[in-house]
């Protein structure tokens, strides 16, 4: 308990559920090179986990985790085994570069028949139609609006 506020020190673990597909826009970066530090706060952030929460999952500093993301430190080979192990993901989602994994999650959108309809129709867009039609988007992935 914490001795200020009393409030519990650790940190509940969330119930495990089946991730959603997160599409992150790409961050600059250099092209072809290894995103680990990306990919690590990506997958954690779909799994709503904390960093507190990773790090107990995997027995290091809270810290070590913030590095990692932040680029600041460069998981050995068993650490990414024990951070691939605690996001529950195959150790090669942490090392494919940015541009596999965007190809692959546009894949994975366009098998749906909907999204690819959709698609073609996107592109017809001004930017100012396009900016309207994404934030009606963003509102329905996030439950703030309801369809009608």
């Amino acid at each position: 308990m914490c001795r200020r506020c009393h409030k519990a020190l650790e940190a509940d673990e969330p119930e495990v559920a089946p991730a959603p597909l997160a599409i992150v826009p790409p961050q600059p970066a250099q092209e072809g090179s290894l995103q680990v530090a990306t990919a690590v706060r990506d997958l954690r952030r779909v799994r709503n986990l904390s960093q507190r929460q990773l790090a107990g999952r995997m027995n290091v500093p809270r810290t070590y985790i913030s590095k990692i993301e932040n680029g600041k430190a460069m998981p050995t080979l068993g650490s990414l085994e024990r951070l691939a192990s605690a996001l529950q993901v195959d150790i090669s989602a942490l090392l494919r570069d940015s541009r596999s994994r965007r190809s692959d999650e546009t894949a994975v959108l366009m098998a749906d028949p909907f999204l690819a309809e959709i698609a073609g129709y996107v592109n017809q867009l001004d930017s100012l139609q396009r900016s309207i039609f994404m934030n009606h988007v963003r509102e329905l992935a996030s439950g703030r609006r309801k369809m009608a």
